[in-house]
């Protein structure tokens, strides 16, 4: 048998905060969402039809029921800026736990920097294996694939602005320089 879900009960304030959370259209999505969760909730909505309308699975809203379920003694004691602060991080992400990555951002310096230079005769340009070849060679890092180093630097490459670059004459006529 499922367990019954936790009782949501809001004050008028963090109503108020969680409404506006729900409109917001300048914050992640699943704030919006996870939002949207606790204050159907709230209205007595059960989690299926909550997972069905927000298009979720039912899991994840027993999962922010109950987070909210967890933190509601202590937000009914904030208000104002710190309730706002509060019932964010209740809606957020936790941390979560990986590995850490294989790279220091020291070591991805080097190796984008490593890709600005000219390569040493005889070679006429970089290519992905020349490039792991030198920075194991310059002790940059012990090993490293070449799929790594072309995702180092295309995370690394400046994105073509959205408008031209020259400017626009202002005189069309001839005999006008720009």
């Amino acid at each position: 048998m499922a367990r019954p879900a936790p009782l949501i009960n809001l004050t008028p304030e963090q109503r108020t905060v969680l409404e506006g959370l729900a409109r917001r259209r300048e914050i992640a999505h699943s704030l919006v969402q996870r939002a949207q969760i606790v204050l159907r909730a709230a209205d007595g909505e059960p989690s299926k039809p909550i997972a069905y309308a927000l298009g979720l699975n039912e899991e994840a809203v027993g999962q922010w029921r109950r987070r909210w379920a967890d933190a509601q003694d202590r937000l009914a004691a904030l208000a104002g800026s710190r309730l706002f602060a509060a019932i964010k991080a209740v809606l957020s992400d936790r941390p979560r736990s990986g590995a850490p990555g294989d790279f220091t951002p020291e070591q991805i310096c080097q190796i984008i920097a490593l890709a600005c230079e000219t390569p040493p005769p005889p070679l006429t340009h970089w290519t992905r294996h020349d490039r792991v070849r030198e920075t194991i060679a310059r002790g940059i890092a012990p090993t490293m694939s070449a799929s790594t180093i072309g995702r180092f630097l295309k995370s690394g490459r400046p994105q073509a602005p959205s408008h031209p670059l020259l400017a626009q004459s202002q005189h069309h006529g001839r005999g006008h320089l720009p």
